[in-house]
């Protein structure tokens, strides 16, 4: 049987998940339409979405144990922010735009895995933001995404 890596470490490391989300949330602050909703994000607020994402990937556990995240309280932070298709359309391109300009492996196999991510999440982002009340239950696992295997995320 192959040794089929996770996501991450087809990615590259931690460093990789850094460097991506640092460079992305620097052209989100200054994005006339992602600015505004941005602007008073916590100084961890970068670090905790590259540990997240990596997380899903197959990383390490930082989210989850050194951030002290869940997948309840990620949901969370999008609850009441009223975010719109624009909104959500700009923050892939730009996350996308970033992926290539930093040299994110660019297979159609892995691109094809990390949109897809992305996809799911900025819509189930957009979803909650228009909620009054974070639907998560707390011990819902983290989402955990792969090559494209069938079963959605939530299979161990």
């Amino acid at each position: 049987m192959k040794n089929i890596p996770t996501l991450y470490e087809w990615a590259g490391d931690m460093q990789t998940f850094e460097t991506l989300f640092s460079k992305f949330y620097e052209k989100v602050l200054n994005d006339e339409i992602l600015g505004e909703v941005f602007k008073n994000m916590s100084p961890e607020h970068v670090q905790h979405v590259a540990h997240f994402v990596a997380e899903v990937f197959g990383g390490e556990k930082l989210y989850t144990s050194n951030d002290d995240g869940s997948h309840a309280k990620m949901i969370g932070k999008h609850i009441g922010k009223m975010l719109t298709e624009e909104m959500r359309q700009r923050w892939v391109y730009l996350l996308l735009q970033t992926s290539d300009e930093i040299g994110l492996k660019s297979d159609p196999e892995f691109r094809s895995a990390f949109v897809g991510y992305i996809e799911w999440g900025t819509r189930l982002a957009v979803i909650n933001s228009h909620l009054t009340e974070n639907p998560t239950d707390s011990n819902e696992p983290m989402p955990k995404w792969d090559w494209g295997a069938t079963g959605g995320p939530y299979v161990n």
